[in-house]
This record gives C-alpha cells, structure tokens and sequence, in this order.
C-alpha cells in the first residue's frame, strides 16, 4: 500500500491558542482543514475509515466548548464528518474530572453543554462516548467498568436521541477485558496509538495521529509522505515508551 493509499484517524483535543499538549489555535485547525479541502482529501465518518484507502476521519476527545465555537463551523463550511468523544458526566463543566493532570499544563476548560451536544449532533457529527468519568479504565473494576459503559451510552443517546456506536479509551488505556467489554456496548473504538491504519486495524483499539504532533505546516500536509511516515514513526516510539513508564510508576 502506497503512503498516499492509507487512511488514517486525527485526533484533536481543545481549539484554543493556549498552546498546551491538548491544544491547537483556531487559525491552525482552519488551515488544516482549508489543505484538506483543497488537496481533495477524503473526509469520512469514523466507521469508514477502515476501508477508505486515502482518506482521514476527523475525532475530537473530551467535547470542549470551544469545538462547538470554533471547529463545528469549519467542518459545515467543508461538509466535513467528524466524531466528538463527550464525557458525559461532565457536559456543561470543566475538565476538571479526578484523573486530569496538573502537572503536565493542561488547562482547565469549558465543555458543551448538552443543548450544544445536541445542536451539533443534529449539524451531522456523530457523538461518542468517552466515559461518565474520564477515567484510566485499566484500573477500574468490572462492574466499575461496564457501569462507565453503560450509563454514558444511555446518557448520550437519552439527550441526542439516536443510538451511540462509537468510544474512546480515555488516556489511551485498555486491557483485554476492558475491549471485551466495550465491544458488548459499541461497534467501534479509539485508542492512542500514533499509526496510520489498515484494513487490518482492530475495531477495539482503532490507532490515531494526535493533530499535536503535526501543528506545523509541513507537518501537516507532509502525512502522506515517506517523511512524514518516518516522523510519525519515531514519534510512536518515543510515545511508546513514555506511556510505558508512566503506566509503571
């Protein structure tokens, strides 16, 4: 499979030109999604992205205010389908959930409330799960785990009124278990794994490209290239490795 044949899963956190690990400024995402319209690059719902070769599937973690202010008028500027991963519990607060590291400058910021959910659920962005609690799902129970499933699932769809299929593992983290149980409440799932995909790609655990790493514009719309393939590549590893440790500590 050629570079330009892959698909591949980009995730953004908040749009805000703070410049934190989970930010990317405004005027950043407008030209990103400008490249993408103009290059004629696919853009697909998650569920397609599998088995669109080429193509890129749009997902933001965590359902920020500032999505609905300013990366939901973009995306209907383009037509563009994307997934909004909400932590239900949260909606129309902060992140401010118990997991959320300060150490690291993560700010603290507004999420949708739920009428803004539903707005842009209805503007055709699908809404997904990311939990009632954000939190590392590794280290929770079973019963811990399928109520987080469960009540977010019921929660999303009661205020959307349309059935949730899709996940997100928050932190990235899961275990054998934790994937059996999400497949036992949704079709498909996002881990954090920096790697394009494949037909291949496990439907549990889809990889993505964290939009972090490619705010510069080369970057960017280098994706396709066996550069940016090289880059993506080390920057895996290294991701790899700094989860790993974090995990042990």
């Amino acid at each position: 499979m050629t570079f330009r044949r892959r698909s591949c899963i980009l995730t953004y956190h908040s749009i805000d030109p703070s410049g934190s690990v989970i930010s990317i400024a405004p005027h950043l995402f407008r030209q990103q999604m400008a490249f993408l319209a103009e290059a004629g690059t696919p853009v697909v719902p998650l569920h397609a992205i599998r088995d669109t070769p080429g193509a890129v599937a749009l997902t933001f973690d965590d359902g920020f205010r500032n999505f609905y202010e300013h990366a939901f008028p973009v995306l209907q500027r383009y037509g563009f389908p994307a997934t909004v991963f909400v932590v239900s519990a949260y909606c129309g607060g902060r992140n401010d959930w118990p997991t959320q590291p300060r150490y690291n400058g993560v700010p603290l910021l507004g999420l949708m409330p739920w009428n803004q959910v539903a707005e842009v659920a209805r503007g055709g962005i699908e809404v997904g799960s990311h939990t009632v609690t954000h939190p590392r799902m590794d280290r929770l129970s079973a019963a811990e785990i399928d109520a987080e499933l469960d009540s977010s699932r019921a929660a999303i769809e009661d205020r959307i009124g349309r059935p949730v299929r899709s996940f997100a593992y928050p932190y990235g983290q899961s275990t054998a278990a934790v994937r059996a149980a999400v497949q036992s409440h949704f079709q498909w799932a996002c881990g954090t794994e920096l790697a394009y995909l494949s037909p291949a790609s496990d439907l549990l655990n889809l990889p993505r490209i964290d939009v972090y790493y490619l705010q510069r514009r080369l970057g960017f719309q280098g994706l396709y290239s066996i550069h940016g393939s090289i880059y993506l590549a080390v920057r895996g590893l290294l991701r790899g490795l700094r989860q790993t440790i974090q995990h042990r500590m």
